[in-house]
């Protein structure tokens, strides 16, 4: 029931989800999906919390003990995109924009972005010191590209199933290296 919902959930959104439509994918009513689960938000909290506790787990185990390394955006892609094969859409489950705030689904979706967000502006802050730049402005900019590049990607890759989470990454790294190659020192 939980697969079921987080496929309609990450592909219609919140708003546009359909309990019957849930409960007609696992042949149950919806009288008993409600018996299992409570109410369309407590359903979705259901799908929201393995979905962003194993994100959150891929990045930080992505992002490594040692530090981040030039290497480490690489790595975090590439634990995305394995995490996510075989239900991509529950990306959308974690970052939905039609959450009715001020309920449980969106506080607890924030609570995955916040912690999600600490990680990435410390490791994009790292990655600018290992250059020599400690500006924090720098590192503040630079989280708000990688959390927007991230979910680009990730949003191209749900539209082409063909990808596989090792060519996805492939292909990351080759768009990586000619964005460096456009530095006026060559990446350097």
């Amino acid at each position: 029931m939980r697969e079921a919902a987080t496929l309609e959930f990450g592909t219609r959104g919140y708003a546009a989800a359909s309990l019957p439509a849930i409960a007609a994918r696992v042949g149950v009513t919806k009288t008993l999906l409600h018996q299992y689960f409570g109410t369309k938000e407590d359903l979705y909290v259901a799908c929201l919390v393995p979905v962003g506790d194993r994100l959150l787990e891929a990045i930080r185990t992505a992002m490594g003990p040692d530090g981040t390394t030039p290497q480490t955006p690489l790595r975090v892609l590439s634990a995305l995109f394995t995490t996510l094969e075989g239900q991509r859409e529950a990306w959308f489950v974690l970052y939905d924009t039609t959450l009715p705030p001020g309920g449980e689904a969106a506080r607890r979706a924030g609570e995955y972005w916040s912690a999600i967000d600490r990680l990435a502006a410390a490791g994009t802050a790292e990655l600018l010191r290992g250059t020599g730049s400690t500006d924090p402005l720098d590192a503040e900019v630079l989280m708000y590209v990688w959390r927007d590049l991230v979910a680009t990607l990730v949003r191209w890759w749900v539209k082409h199933p063909e990808q596989t989470p090792a060519a996805m990454t492939r292909r990351c790294a080759r768009l990586f290296a000619a964005a460096a190659a456009l530095t006026p020192e060559g990446g350097h």
